[in-house]
């Protein structure tokens, strides 16, 4: 398997956006247009705190790990939220998900950040398998207040 991993360039938008409208997809949601657009540009915008790592494989884009960094009141240096991973339904379960993980878990020790964290589904069992491989759950429950 030829695996790169890299960040996001603003060449990959149209190989991102059908891997981002499979993902939403596969969660039921539709966002609009708009918000997806502001989700790429802040992606592709070096000042932004959103960044996306994008797996290749055969030069093709496979998958992606879309994150953030935040001041904690908990910790010193930032935390790092995994917001959205997604593989190509096609090719799951030869471990690209898990590269793009340890590729995270990575940036967050080079940049000297505290920790690296992510919510999924409750009813998700195939990637809660593979996040339970790293560390089971905390037994936090997540609230949204929506507006």
């Amino acid at each position: 398997m030829d695996l790169s991993i890299r960040d996001a360039r603003s060449e990959d938008q149209d190989a991102w956006l059908k891997l981002w409208n499979d993902y939403l997809a596969f969660y039921n949601v539709d966002l609009a247009e708009d918000v997806t657009a502001h989700t790429w540009a802040r992606i592709i915008d070096p000042a932004s705190r959103v960044s996306a790592r994008l797996a290749i494989q055969d030069g093709n884009v496979v998958g992606f790990a879309i994150h953030h960094f935040h001041d904690s009141t908990w910790v010193k240096t930032p935390d790092c939220y995994l917001e959205d991973l997604f593989i190509d339904a096609n090719i799951r379960g030869r471990g690209i998900g898990r590269a793009l993980i340890d590729d995270l878990i990575s940036i967050c020790r080079e940049k000297g950040w505290s920790r690296l964290y992510w919510h999924t589904n409750e009813d998700n069992e195939r990637a809660r398998k593979l996040y339970d491989s790293y560390v089971t759950s905390d037994g936090h429950i997540r609230y949204r207040i929506k507006f």
